[in-house]
């Protein structure tokens, strides 16, 4: 492996977002390596969202700065964009569009020549095993379905790193699992995941986790050492000594 490859997916330092008097996000400073799937943990309002939107060149930083993929957020954003996928609490899919049209609209979208949508659009539909729903409207879809779409169009050109701002949301603990073993093969063959959710449990399955709390990071590590530092069995009990303080 190279230096260059070495070169974490995602820095941040001193990022902060304010929005007149109020604060949601608070000089927050943490590193991603490359393959690693990051939990960005904490509840509803803890400004998870708001720092996504900044990584991903959708909202411009008050202050502090950050790279994702080495390209520099405030400066490149074109870059940035060029170089992750991005799955929306909404799955970001068209509803009434099939689910080849879906992956050939964003096949589009991300620069892809004809054969590459044409090749893409015949791997996706056979790795999610969805032959016979290929021209059914995503709408029609179940709701497990639509998330593993989403996910696999988010990764259609093959991007360095994956946002996926609560994907998870409204969907059964079974479900959930079987997300989460695609995430594990993205990361296989390097693809950074970044997630932010704010179910305790998923914590469990990343390899480090940072937890908000009111803008701020209040704990970052793997799910194993935050437990062992808080003295706690799970992370339900860290995230809750973390809020009480």
């Amino acid at each position: 492996m190279t230096a260059a490859s070495q070169q974490p997916a995602i820095t941040a330092t001193g990022l902060t977002k304010k929005f007149g008097d109020f604060t949601a996000v608070d000089a927050i400073t943490f590193s991603v390596a490359q393959g690693e799937v990051f939990g960005f943990l904490g509840a509803n309002g803890a400004g998870k969202t708001t720092a996504i939107k900044m990584l991903i060149g959708l909202s411009h930083p008050t202050a502090g700065s950050a790279t994702v993929a080495g390209f520099d957020i405030a400066t490149q954003r074109e870059q940035v964009k060029e170089n992750i996928g991005y799955m929306s609490q909404k799955f970001s899919l068209y509803e009434d569009l099939s689910v080849l049209q879906n992956i050939n609209f964003y096949g589009g979208i991300y620069g892809l020549s004809r054969r590459q949508i044409k090749d893409k659009s015949a791997e996706i539909i056979e790795r999610l095993q969805l032959e016979a729903h290929a021209t059914k409207v995503v709408g029609s879809l179940p709701l497990g379905w639509k998330q593993r779409l989403a996910f696999a169009v988010a990764g259609v050109h093959d991007p360095q790193i994956i946002f996926m701002d609560e994907p998870t949301g409204g969907v059964d603990p079974v479900t959930r699992r079987r997300f989460w073993e695609m995430i594990y093969a993205a990361a296989e063959v390097g693809t950074t995941i970044f997630v932010t959710t704010h179910y305790m449990d998923e914590a469990e399955y990343c390899n480090r986790i940072s937890i908000m709390v009111a803008g701020k990071i209040a704990a970052l590590g793997s799910p194993r050492q935050l437990k062992d530092d808080y003295e706690a069995a799970s992370m339900d009990e860290v995230f809750l000594k973390l809020v009480r303080d």
